[in-house]
């Protein structure tokens, strides 16, 4: 069931429990009928879409600050909720702040998350009702399915064709995103885009050459305003176009949006387990952010039936009395297995003795039909997995925060929405304190985007923020090379 934290202590409730149901207390004068707009609290993380009641009752700001009417809100996966008012108050906004407050379009804005793997992008209305949303492969996969070997690709000769095919990706995926929506992409006259600082460069033809070597001391961090023709959204002409702020050459947009979807506070870990596996922690100094290349296997790249976590694939993996049940999204046959099934498989087969710690697979394990796993795909697991987890190490080390200090785990990214915490914990991608704090936030970057589309004064203080970090270089960090090495065996604890 999902978990959800309030008042400091978690609980887990029934998917479509009313978060009124959850906070105690709570006065409900229209006995949670949503007539009487009382019931305010903030929310984040897996809840239902607004209601009509609900955006009668909120402003376009409160519902960008995720303050929603707890008698409309259902719980539909791990969420988080704050109160307003009464004994813990939090003061959403004031009239000096709500008067600077702007929307950052006319007619209808889009909110996109440029991906290494995926695109992604959400299409609003003025008053901040969701209108569409589309997603795609990034067509730059045939570059290379990581950063580093599209920076190679670009700096190779390929600059122009590497940045057409991106531009040429997010140029489709807004037609598509307008088209579902019954409209035309000249009606969008705002974007704001995120993504890591890699994929932000190539979309602006900006010069690579500082990713290809130490110290990656990259010159453009973005956090700036563009015109439509610079990220070659030539079918958006008179779209303004804000590109959102990172802190280094591999800490890009995607996290600094996630940041702002999350609420991260004192002693909090972000996590986006991606092909470039980003991680924020925030400590009451400072915040210490890093990246670390994971590699595609995560998201289904690389692995012999491996796919996204969409319909079809095996996202869970159980052991029922020696045998293996895979679960499908969706239902039906399977199609292959995503990320958090690779993870789930590998774990029930360290159990049944077929996999042992050090990787060793000796044959082929079918899965379901069509749907095996190979000792490659173990191998890159075994990358991926140490990758992110030596990267949680390195950055516990600079913040000098142990792991059992940390009071909250938000892992972001389609593949954690899948996630088993008991798999992650058991083969070593998380350290066993995290256990219980592990939440789950979807695509925050894209929700982080969202909300500088619909509030561009938050654009200034997130931009502050990022320049700030602390940023480890895990590429030069001998802890790091360490880690890597003791972190490669699959364990389970």
């Amino acid at each position: 069931m999902p978990r959800v934290e309030i008042d400091n202590r978690v609980i887990t409730v029934p998917v479509g429990t009313t978060v009124s149901a959850v906070v105690d207390g709570l006065s409900l004068p229209c006995s949670g009928k949503g007539i009487c707009g009382k019931c305010r609290v903030q929310v984040w993380g897996a809840v239902s879409d607004p209601t009509p009641q609900e955006r009668r009752h909120l402003t376009l700001m409160e519902l960008a600050d995720n303050v929603r009417l707890a008698c409309c809100t259902t719980v539909q996966g791990d969420c988080r909720i704050r109160r307003l008012g009464g004994s813990d108050p939090v003061a959403v906004t004031d009239a000096p702040a709500a008067a600077r407050r702007r929307v950052g379009f006319a007619r209808y804005g889009a909110a996109v998350d440029v991906g290494t793997t995926t695109l992604a992008a959400h299409l609003y209305a003025p008053d901040g009702t969701l209108l569409a949303q589309a997603g795609a492969p990034n067509p730059q996969t045939v570059y290379g399915a990581d950063v580093i070997s599209r920076v190679e690709a670009s700096l190779n000769g390929g600059a122009t064709a590497v940045t057409a095919a991106l531009q040429e990706g997010v140029r489709r995926l807004l037609t598509d995103l307008t088209a579902s929506a019954g409209l035309t992409p000249d009606a969008v006259d705002g974007v704001v885009i995120t993504g890591n600082t890699v994929m932000l460069s190539l979309l602006t033809a900006t010069d690579m050459t500082p990713f290809a070597t130490a110290p990656f001391a990259c010159g453009r961090l973005f956090g700036e305003d563009v015109t439509a023709a610079a990220v070659g959204l030539t079918h958006c002409p008179r779209a303004a176009v804000y590109l959102a702020p990172c802190a280094s050459a591999f800490v890009g947009g995607d996290t600094a949006t996630a940041l702002l979807a999350t609420d991260l506070q004192e002693n909090e870990l972000l996590l986006d387990v991606g092909t470039n596996g980003e991680m924020a922690l925030q400590t009451a100094d400072s915040l210490y952010v890093c990246s670390t290349a994971a590699g595609p296997a995560f998201e289904g790249v690389g692995i012999s039936c491996g796919m996204t976590a969409s319909a079809g694939a095996i996202h869970r993996v159980d052991l029922v009395n020696g045998a293996l049940h895979p679960t499908v999204i969706g239902g039906g046959e399977p199609c292959g297995i995503c990320g958090s099934g690779l993870i789930d498989a590998a774990y029930c087969l360290l159990l049944r003795g077929d996999l042992t710690p050090d990787g060793t697979l000796d044959t082929p394990v079918s899965l379901a039909d069509g749907v095996t796993l190979t000792a490659e795909d173990v191998r890159a697991l075994q990358v991926s997995k140490s990758a992110i987890r030596s990267g949680i190490d390195t950055l516990l080390r600079a913040a000098r925060l142990p792991a059992d200090a940390v009071k909250r785990v938000t892992v972001c990214g389609g593949f954690g929405s899948y996630l088993n915490i008991q798999s992650a914990v058991s083969i070593g991608l998380l350290p066993p304190a995290f256990t219980d704090r592990i939440h789950v936030a979807g695509n925050a970057a894209l929700g982080g985007a969202a909300a500088l589309l619909l509030d561009t004064t938050r654009r200034e203080t997130l931009a502050r923020r990022m320049s700030a970090a602390q940023v480890v270089e895990l590429a030069t960090d001998p802890y790091f090379a360490h880690q890597f090495i003791a972190n490669m065996t699959l364990e389970v604890r």
